[in-house]
């Protein structure tokens, strides 16, 4: 690949992967509407195009895509619970703007797509760990989302001619992760409550667990899928670090004070089987989150 586009490439996993194909000596064009993401995340390498993806015009959007190899597609709204409290702005950057994208791809003969799934689309599951094949009930309009947006990249695979691939992302975490707002990823709300001198909320009695996986390793999981020799299809990965761990373990990690909030409808445990992705892909996730926090308490003083 030698051009290429990110969207989201202003937020958190987006402006991690522009980093690293503009070390790679790929020409990248970040589209954001900056949203979520931030103005300090863009390489100053890249091309920023601000956009709304679900608003902009076809037209503009086809001749922006017009000499590009890879489309990677990250724009999202990604938190769940605002996602059930008003799941109507969710809809619209996690469902249309993925359809405007897709069509544009394919109208402008785009090589392939790489989208950004979420494990949120298996819910509440007793199969441990999931597979790819495992029945799919998202619990929040955005884990339903991004679910169609998968269903979206394999039909214009199957119907377009479009060659696309869906990661689905196990709890990410890493530099540039969001440490704001209630609803940020709970390693951004430990390390805020830390910073803070406050005591870490946990939500329900914590013992819910969750495959925390390495944003590096996302990205490579990125640019493994979109330089893979054969066509993928719409086929799905696993992007998980196949480790589980408790809150109130990671919750220790950080040390402090506990304190525990508001019950919550949430999975109990998320856990990646991520055979497929090493296999095909030659995906090998090397992230360690205790290992990680370290470094991150010493960075940010607390």
């Amino acid at each position: 690949m030698n051009k290429v586009v990110v969207t989201g490439g202003a937020g958190f996993i987006g402006s991690n992967l522009v980093d690293v194909l503009i070390a790679q000596s790929i020409q990248v064009i970040i589209i954001d509407d900056l949203s979520t993401g931030k103005l300090e995340n863009i390489n100053k390498k890249a091309v920023f195009l601000q956009h709304d993806l679900a608003s902009i015009s076809q037209k503009e959007l086809i001749s922006i895509f017009s000499d590009i190899d890879i489309v990677f597609h990250l724009a999202a709204l990604a938190r769940v619970q605002p996602s059930i409290e008003d799941p109507f702005p969710y809809h619209h950057v996690n469902v249309t703007a993925t359809l405007n994208v897709l069509y544009a791809a394919h109208k402008s003969n785009v090589k392939k797509v790489v989208y950004s799934a979420s494990s949120s689309c298996y819910g509440n599951t007793d199969i441990i760990p999931q597979t790819e094949d495992d029945p799919t009930n998202p619990l929040s309009p955005y884990g339903l989302q991004k679910y169609i947006g998968e269903q979206y990249c394999r039909m214009f695979s199957h119907v377009y001619n479009l060659d696309t691939v869906c990661l689905r992302y196990f709890n990410v975490y890493g530099e540039r992760m969001s440490l704001e707002g209630a609803y940020c990823l709970v390693t951004g709300i430990f390390a805020r409550q830390m910073k803070q001198g406050k005591p870490l909320t946990i939500t329900n009695d914590g013992q819910q667990r969750r495959d925390f996986t390495y944003v590096g390793d996302v990205v490579q999981a990125n640019i493994l899928a979109a330089n893979h020799h054969k066509e993928l299809n719409g086929e799905i990965f696993n992007i998980g670090n196949g480790k589980s761990i408790s809150i109130n373990e990671v919750a220790d990690m950080f040390g402090g004070k506990k304190v525990y909030g508001e019950k919550r409808l949430e999975p109990f445990e998320t856990l990646a089987n991520n055979q497929k992705a090493k296999s095909i892909l030659g995906w090998r996730p090397l992230g360690d989150l205790e290992e990680w926090i370290k470094h991150y308490k010493i960075e940010l003083e607390i």
